[in-house]
């Protein structure tokens, strides 16, 4: 439930808190997040119940977000200190880059990772001795009040994250105050726009992560029957509701015929059930507007010429039948990202096509090849737009490496220890002393 607040007394807390945070010294502050990691692990069962509860994805993979939170957190709890002042080397005797945190900054979170997105922008940028003010999705507010009590159970200084229940309409008067110094949104390519339109009028920094078109890519050379088998889950993960899913397969013309059967079985045996029993592996999406959304991408690819291969089955308010639809190119679709259990197929003659069609979208997060040739793997690593390349495998966040997308998929970096920089002023300190 969104509650009246008065987001200035939100804001001036924390930045009284930020005021004495920064100079905490980073292996303080890691300490803190060990605990942290501490607090979710011991937790996870009843998180995992509550994300279920809120956005229906099958418990499995809930207590799985819940223990890649904690990894990740474990990640920064140790990693090395990337904010030194680094020297160098000039005719000056001092010549120095030092990184200090900005401040407050917002984070405008979704709702198909509730722990998990919210802590991956949070944590480096607390290690780096920023606060945090969350606007998590209005579906997840239960998640955002536990993500901030877990701070508070590991002992972080009260005000050093805040849920704030609010709606999309109190971003424009918290990117105004001068307090906030920056914003990190993960969500649509239209969310993102209006908030890093309202961060840019007010000169703050803006970090976007705005979902994508994915590209699985199967060459003919490769090992397809693994292919086959590791892409329904990379498609229906989390019913289809992931950024950096598999979302279009572009499989060479020479092994369409052996590819398909292979493939269009391992995908059946994703059929939708009851979110809290284990062995699920496929639930509901997370809201029935979302599900009519995909149902009318659904026909209208159908109406620009897509041929059905498994129909999307809806079988009630937000459940399906996951469907496969066959496109080509110009499809107008093909401009959009299909947020939920519909995969697409495209056919390739060769590597110059296949290309053509991975890179001739708006979106640029992640693509995934499979070759076993070196040279043809190196020209793909090469021209492919995208922020991410996964050889051989699915495309998966990886704490220890930066993610990002490129063109309409955003900028900036989560993750890896790019991400602590993120919400830093770079400082130079020059001359002679």
């Amino acid at each position: 439930m969104k509650v009246e607040m008065d987001l200035s007394k939100h804001i001036d807390s924390a930045h009284q808190t930020f005021s004495d945070w920064k100079k905490v010294p980073f292996q303080d502050r890691q300490k803190l997040l060990l605990k942290l990691a501490e607090v979710l692990e011991k937790n996870k069962e009843k998180y995992a119940k509550i994300i279920t509860t809120e956005m229906h994805k099958p418990i499995s993979q809930s207590t799985a977000e819940i223990e890649k939170s904690a990894g990740m957190i474990k990640f920064y709890a140790q990693a090395e200190n990337v904010l030194k002042p680094e020297e160098i080397k000039t005719e000056f005797n001092v010549s120095e880059v030092h990184y200090e945190a900005l401040g407050v900054i917002l984070g405008v979170m979704p709702w198909n990772f509730p722990f998990w997105q919210v802590l991956r922008f949070a944590v480096p940028a607390i290690l780096a001795g920023n606060v945090i003010v969350l606007k998590h999705a209005s579906i997840c507010f239960g998640s955002g009040d536990e993500i901030e009590s877990a701070f508070a159970e590991a002992g972080f200084p009260k005000y050093i994250f805040q849920n704030l229940r609010i709606g999309h309409n109190e971003i424009k008067e918290i990117l105004e105050n001068p307090l906030v110094r920056g914003v990190s949104l993960t969500g649509s390519e239209k969310a993102g726009s209006e908030v890093a339109s309202m961060a840019g009028k007010n000169i703050k920094k803006s970090i976007l992560e705005l979902g994508g078109s994915d590209a699985f890519i199967v060459l003919e050379d490769s090992d397809f029957e693994k292919a086959a088998k590791d892409g329904p889950l990379a498609k229906l993960s989390n019913t289809g509701q992931i950024c950096n899913a598999a979302k279009r397969f572009i499989i060479h013309e020479k092994i369409e015929k052996d590819f398909l059967p292979l493939f269009i079985e391992e995908y059946n045996s994703f059929q939708p059930a009851d979110p809290f029993k284990m062995e699920t592996k496929l639930s509901k999406m997370a809201r029935p507007d979302l599900a009519d959304e995909l149902e009318n991408q659904y026909k209208k690819a159908l109406k620009n010429g897509a041929e059905v291969i498994l129909a999307l089955e809806r079988i009630s308010e937000s459940e399906f039948r996951p469907g496969i639809i066959s496109v080509k190119e110009g499809n107008p679709i093909l401009q959009e990202e299909l947020f939920g259990p519909l995969a697409i197929l495209m056919i390739g003659k060769n590597d110059e096509e296949i290309l053509k069609l991975a890179n001739d979208i708006p979106f640029g997060l992640g693509n995934s090849l499979w070759t076993k040739d070196k040279k043809r793997a190196q020209f793909f690593i090469e021209n492919l737009e995208s922020g991410t390349v996964s050889i051989n495998k699915a495309t998966s966040s990886d704490t220890r490496l930066p993610f990002g997308g490129a063109k309409s998929s955003g900028y900036g970096v989560e993750l890896s220890l790019h991400a602590v920089k993120e919400f830093t002023q770079v400082k130079t300190v020059v001359g002679n002393i």
